[in-house]
């Protein structure tokens, strides 16, 4: 069960997500993201690139993973909606590979607000009671 909010930040947009699996809630913050951007309802699978991200710690590999999604969107033009992400533990920390499927922005995305860079600001990734997973931030917009 992937799911995933937004929540209210003073002057920016909080993002969170929510998965059975650290995986999941990393797919679901991803979401999260881009439905800051467009109206990622409306974004179809039509094309998949394959990202690969590293950190010490679950932190830096969040920033990494949704940094390279941004720079990907930025220069190729792509959003995306649906993501399948693998993560390991390394001896230097984490190793994370995905396969993120979108397609190139157009205005039946409705785009919304833009997303300048991505932030540690309020970064939070953690197990939950109940053994689900739960990662958030807000990004710089």
């Amino acid at each position: 069960m992937k799911k995933w909010e937004h929540y209210e930040h003073t002057a920016d947009i909080g993002i969170r997500g929510y998965g059975d699996t650290l995986e999941e809630a990393f797919e679901a913050v991803a979401i999260a993201l881009f439905d800051v951007m467009v109206d990622v309802r409306k974004v179809e699978k039509k094309e998949a690139r394959h990202i690969e991200a590293e950190g010490e710690d679950l932190q830096s590999l969040l920033y990494d993973f949704l940094e390279r999604l941004l720079i990907i969107h930025e220069v190729e033009g792509l959003v995306f909606r649906d993501f399948d992400v693998k993560i390991e533990k390394s001896k230097e920390g984490y190793k994370l590979k995905a396969v993120v499927y979108g397609e190139p922005l157009s205005e039946k995305h409705e785009p919304k607000e833009e997303v300048k860079a991505i932030t540690y600001h309020e970064m939070e990734i953690k197990q939950l009671e109940d053994g689900k997973w739960m990662a958030q931030l807000v990004p710089d917009i």
